[in-house]
């Protein structure tokens, strides 16, 4: 977690006007998640940001979500459009990874 958090506060001190995260908040815990995502939040403004995420409470916020099925673009669209999708890619995974989250 403590390189995690060096590394993306290095990222952000350069001000780039793109930022890629990837799995930039796995190594921490539900506490310091919240915190860094705050931060992140407030340093997304008008600047393009890619994430990959896994935690997909990570994403919730995000202008558009590209779901990746088998190496392609399965959907793509926000979260609460993924969501509506009944049968949908994102809202299986979300569903999986709640359940999952309750159980631990």
């Amino acid at each position: 977690g403590q390189k995690q958090r060096v590394a993306l506060s290095r990222a952000i001190l350069r001000d780039p006007s793109i930022l890629v995260l990837d799995e930039a908040t796995s190594a921490l815990d539900t506490q310091s998640e919240y915190l860094v995502q705050e931060a992140l939040e407030k340093i997304m403004v008008n600047r393009t940001v890619i994430i990959i995420a896994h935690r997909l409470s990570t994403i919730i916020k995000a202008d558009q979500i590209a779901v990746l099925d088998k190496g392609r673009v399965g959907e793509q669209g926000t979260y609460a459009e993924l969501m509506s999708i009944e049968n949908g890619i994102f809202r299986r995974l979300v569903s999986t990874q709640t359940m999952v989250d309750v159980d631990e």
